[in-house]
């Protein structure tokens, strides 16, 4: 029996060992690229999927994020109304009832207010333009012929990028579908949402259900205090440029304070939209002068909001650096529009603080 026979033997050249060899022979530079830029190929590939994901279920995450926000807002109401006895179906419907209530009334009230303002006011449009127009060409090194041409450019850019009649069509469904089911989940969720969530928690064992509970209570505490503080914000700058706007006695300063309080919703960028629309119109109405004050009132108004009344309001519940603000709602916008934008903010900041919960939570568990 040769002796030689349970002794292992040496791989044969170009087998198993070939590749080896071949990627320990290469200079570490060459490796560390390739090791990143595979890995960088698979990021890449899965945040893809991910917005792909995203993009085909956009309606149907809209819905639910905005949901969740109005069902924070109105948690307060349906608590109060439950403290009163009122069965949980009524207190739920009570409280959808309240919401719809406020925005149809709202929207009546601001309509019968300002629509026969719709008529004078394109009267002092087409004056304000004038002026706007004579003011630039005696001011700037631009003469009549050259206004004309970019005035005419810009028209024709908006007219090529008009929407399709169909695309317009379907988007209108989809609002309408995405409302609706937004009203269904705001019932149920308002009705069963926390008997849902005690049944989510008694699924799971040990450690894993304490560290979910007090995420889904640090989240939740996040996402109330975010939607009612928002509101609060929203609604003191809705009154205090409103004010500026009626003293200046510009005109449709109802309906401008109310999409002062809507871009509210969406951080730095909904007020300096709102701002900058409430000084076009002033300038278009009354002049470059109203002009003016309406954006010294724009700015005091957001430099007391953002100094003294959001550092109040919502204290430290939502902690979100402004470069992370702007790219959450750059993102939001890219992928469900001006609905993105609202509920792009929110879902960030319950995201961080449940993940930050949750990393707390394991740092002070045991080794």
């Amino acid at each position: 029996m040769d002796e030689d026979a349970g002794t292992p033997q040496p791989a044969a050249p170009g087998r198993a060992a070939g590749p080896r060899q071949a990627w320990a022979g290469l200079p570490w530079p060459v490796r560390t690229a390739v090791t990143w830029g595979a890995c960088l190929v698979v990021v890449v590939a899965a945040l893809w999927l991910l917005g792909k994901i995203a993009v085909l279920l956009a309606p149907l995450a809209v819905a639910l994020a905005g949901t969740l926000f109005l069902t924070a807002l109105l948690d307060p109401v349906l608590l109060r109304l439950r403290r009163l006895r009122v069965p949980p179906a009524l207190a739920a419907l009570l409280s959808v009832l309240l919401l719809l209530g406020v925005l149809v009334g709202v929207g009546a009230l601001v309509w019968n207010l300002t629509a026969s303002q719709f008529g004078e006011l394109s009267q002092q449009l087409d004056q304000g333009l004038e002026r706007s127009r004579d003011f630039v060409t005696s001011s700037l090194p631009v003469t009549d012929e050259q206004l004309d041409r970019q005035i005419e450019q810009i028209r024709n850019g908006l007219s090529g990028s008009a929407p399709d009649p169909v695309a317009g069509a379907r988007t209108a469904a989809e609002v309408a579908g995405s409302l609706l089911l937004g009203l269904v989940l705001l019932f149920f969720l308002l009705k069963d949402g926390r008997s849902m969530w005690h049944w989510v928690l008694r699924r799971m064992t040990g450690p894993r259900r304490d560290v979910t509970a007090e995420a889904g209570r640090a989240g939740w505490r996040t996402l109330g205090a975010y939607s009612r503080g928002t509101m609060i914000i929203a609604a003191i700058d809705a009154i205090g440029i409103g004010l500026a706007l009626v003293l200046l006695r510009v005109p449709l300063a109802l309906p401008l304070a109310l999409i002062t309080f809507l871009g509210g919703f969406v951080p730095i960028i909904g007020a300096t939209v709102a701002g900058a629309i409430a000084v076009l119109v002033a300038l278009a109405a009354n002049g470059p002068t109203t002009a003016l004050l309406t954006l010294a009132a724009v700015i005091a108004v957001q430099q007391i909001e953002g100094n003294l009344l959001e550092p109040l309001v919502m204290k430290r519940q939502v902690q979100l650096h402004p470069a992370v603000i702007l790219v959450v709602v750059t993102a939001g916008t890219l992928v469900a529009g001006i609905a993105g934008a609202f509920v792009s903010v929110p879902i960030a900041a319950v995201t961080w603080r449940v993940l930050d919960t949750v990393q707390r939570h394991r740092a002070a568990l045991p080794d």
